[in-house]
């Protein structure tokens, strides 16, 4: 008679910290302040509208500094990938810390359409021209009415580029069993024990980043003044 095989006992696990706070913080202030932008036009709280653009002006600039001096997860360099390395993914489905190739192009297609989307409004105007972006003036009345089209548009392919975001989450959560959203509110996963714990950027970091994003922002808003 064999004797029973026991079963192999799971990999050893740790946490890491996977995301820092300001990825975290961004990333929610987004998924809160897209839904407002639309509501805010919709019901024609322009001035709200305005405000709650340059709020997240500031936020991408700040994104996109973070991506280049910010921790080891939330840098550029760290996940976005060519196409083989996007092809080898798909052929393997390997764990990734942090953004997987495929993710990586999800990221930056939402950052770039975003930065798009944000970077026409500051040229668009209203229809009676009381309310306008505070670049209107460096372009054409005809530019300008251009952008504020193009602003709308764009904003149905964001919705559907968001949707494509959620759909893969939903797939990495019921079909890969691996949850997304939990480190990206509680900033810590469980991965495997031989994992190194990825470098995070020093708080006098992200400061700096704060600043300059303010200061790049503010001077957009007056309507990009030179000396």
């Amino acid at each position: 008679m064999s004797e029973p095989v026991a079963a192999e006992a799971p990999p050893p696990e740790i946490e890491i910290r996977l995301w820092d706070w300001p990825v975290r913080l961004v990333h929610w202030a987004f998924v809160l302040l897209i839904p407002a932008m639309w509501a805010s036009a919709e019901f024609g709280q322009l001035g709200v509208h305005r405000i709650l653009g340059y709020v997240l002006l500031g936020l991408l600039i700040f994104r996109l500094y973070w991506g280049v001096a910010g921790s080891a997860t939330a840098r550029f360099t760290s996940f976005v990938r060519g196409p083989a390395a996007i092809a080898g993914y798909l052929r393997s489905g390997a764990a990734s810390i942090g953004h997987n190739p495929l993710g990586a192009v999800s990221v930056i297609a939402l950052l770039g359409l975003l930065g798009l989307q944000i970077g026409l409004g500051l040229f668009a105007q209203d229809t009676d021209g009381q309310f306008a972006g505070p670049l209107a003036d460096l372009v054409s009345f005809e530019t300008s009415d251009a952008a504020t089209e193009w602003h709308e548009t764009m904003f149905n392919v964001l919705l559907a580029l968001i949707g494509l975001h959620l759909a893969a989450i939903l797939f990495y959560v019921f079909v890969r069993r691996d949850n997304l959203v939990r480190p990206m509110v509680t900033g810590r996963k469980r991965v495997a024990a031989a994992t190194e714990q990825p470098a995070t950027a020093p708080a006098t970091r992200a400061l700096i980043g704060i600043v300059l994003s303010a200061i790049v922002t503010i001077w957009i808003a007056l309507g990009a003044p030179l000396p």
